[in-house]
């Protein structure tokens, strides 16, 4: 986690179990208004999934065809 998020968790956590909820709430529509499908990636998500891409495109998979599953 980086130190912005880790100082607003302890912020959150001294916070009213009841102010808490509120706090929670204002957040979803923080994201849900930033991404209203919950769509968009992170950097870490964009890094992680471009670096899968290019995984595939060398070859360095497995077809689900090729594990057994039983």
């Amino acid at each position: 986690m980086t130190q912005t998020i880790q100082e607003s968790v302890k912020m959150l956590e001294m916070l009213p179990e009841s102010e808490q909820e509120f706090a929670s709430q204002f957040i979803r529509r923080l994201v849900l208004a930033w991404d209203p499908d919950f769509t968009k990636l992170t950097q870490e998500e964009r890094k992680r999934l471009e670096a899968s891409e290019q995984r595939i495109d060398s070859g360095e998979y497995v077809k689900d065809s090729d594990v057994n599953w039983n």
